[in-house]
């Protein structure tokens, strides 16, 4: 779709970093824009700057999820692009892994993400057009040792994505996932001065979001990938 202007976009697990930069390459498109988290506290000054509406949500939990959705459509109406960027992360050696927090680990990168689609694509289908997008990163595709939960998240959301673009293409719904394979750069992680351009800006990975939303249908992609020029394959 090229004309976004007006269109809804609501940017699941919203903050500083990577959903700041989607939530202003989207508004420069002309895009509407929504922001949901677990607190809103933060989330002022993006606001602001960008004109989006706010909501308190827990993506892990079914009712909450439904209330964001309503309380959007309310608001400003249902979306046409969803951003699924939540996810957390603990660490360890697997034999010391808190089972409680593995468990959270699952349940917002992963069944969040299975949430919040749910009731986006509800919403789209009967129009039969939307797009849902989904944000992996080096973890979807490769394990790495003392970060199993999130690994077993991420893989588990690059599987959901790529059945729900195989079942609701078809439909219309445009459904994507965006591999992160690196470490995006913010004011606690710099480039170092010996390796420009180390990190990935998020700015320019919020470019290849809106390039995905701005498809033709007859050249959808399904998944993409974005690393550092350094980062090796």
């Amino acid at each position: 779709m090229s004309d976004l202007k007006d269109q809804i976009a609501l940017i699941v697990g919203a903050g500083s970093g990577l959903s700041a930069s989607i939530a202003r390459s989207f508004a420069g498109a002309g895009m509407k824009i929504a922001l949901a988290a677990r607190s809103v506290d933060d989330l002022g000054l993006l606001a602001d700057e960008v004109g989006a509406a706010t909501f308190a949500a827990d993506a892990s939990d079914r009712e909450s999820v439904k209330k964001l959705f309503a309380d959007l459509a309310d608001r400003l109406r249902d979306p046409y692009a969803v951003v699924y960027n939540a996810s957390y992360r603990t660490r360890g050696q697997l034999v010391d892994l808190d089972p409680a927090e593995v468990q959270k680990s699952l349940a917002v990168s992963a069944f969040g993400g299975f949430l919040v689609a749910q009731e986006a694509a509800r919403r789209m289908l009967p129009k039969g057009a939307g797009a849902i997008f989904f944000t992996g990163a080096s973890a979807s595709v490769k394990g790495y040792a003392q970060s199993a939960p999130f690994a077993m998240g991420k893989f588990a959301l690059r599987g959901l994505a790529q059945s729900m673009a195989r079942e609701l293409a078809p439909q219309g719904i445009h459904v994507a996932h965006v591999v992160v394979d690196g470490g995006i750069r913010s004011a606690r992680r710099p480039d170092p001065a010996d390796r420009p351009d180390a990190t990935l800006d998020p700015d320019a990975i919020a470019e290849s979001y809106l390039h995905l939303l701005q498809q033709h249908r007859s050249a959808w992609s399904w998944e993409i990938e974005v690393r550092p020029w350094v980062e090796k394959f």
